[in-house]
């Protein structure tokens, strides 16, 4: 028996493939499990990015000191007035989309900072990625969830870390449901 089951159901993450829907964005308000804090020297400008670059969208504000953005349920966002360092931090924040987002989200991106996308490129976890520095010098990564084909390289190298292909007809993980 394995300690992972599927638990899909509770994703706003669509199934992955090409004809994937983003779900809209998500308005509502709960109980955040995570969310990530940003500093800005410019709000009105990172505002900008987020939403238009990014397709954040603006739950709330108070106006000066903070802006609470979103794009699916549990992609939390507060952008807050502060002093920003100069140079990129190594680590990032990761954001999923859908494939059929990926063109759009880096032209998006690109028009607003020509220089701000690295990508897109696929990993060997079966992902396509874009890295956007962000206005706050924030690196965000937009991942996208590539059809899973259980003969790829990619199900090769996620079953040699143990993670093997959904037994989508219930099985052994049917408990956890």
């Amino acid at each position: 028996m394995s300690d992972y089951y599927n638990a899909f159901e509770m994703s706003p993450v669509p199934d992955p493939g090409p004809a994937a829907v983003p779900p809209e964005p998500f308005l509502g308000i709960y109980g955040m499990p995570a969310f990530a804090t940003i500093p800005t020297s410019d709000l009105a400008a990172s505002v900008d990015f987020w939403i238009r670059g990014l397709g954040f969208v603006e739950l709330f504000s108070i106006p000066g000191r903070l802006v609470h953005l979103r794009r699916w349920a549990f992609q939390d966002v507060l952008l807050v007035p502060a002093s920003v360092p100069e140079q990129t931090p190594a680590m990032s924040l990761s954001f999923a989309c859908v494939l059929s987002q990926v063109d759009s989200l880096v032209e998006s991106c690109r028009a607003l900072r020509p220089d701000s996308v690295d990508g897109p490129r696929d990993t060997p976890w079966n992902t396509r990625d874009v890295e956007v520095i962000t206005p706050e010098n924030a690196r965000i990564v937009l991942t996208a969830a590539k059809p899973f084909d259980p003969a790829s390289q990619e199900a090769r190298n996620l079953e040699a870390i143990g993670i093997t292909a959904p037994d989508l007809g219930g099985g052994e993980n049917e408990e956890h449901a």
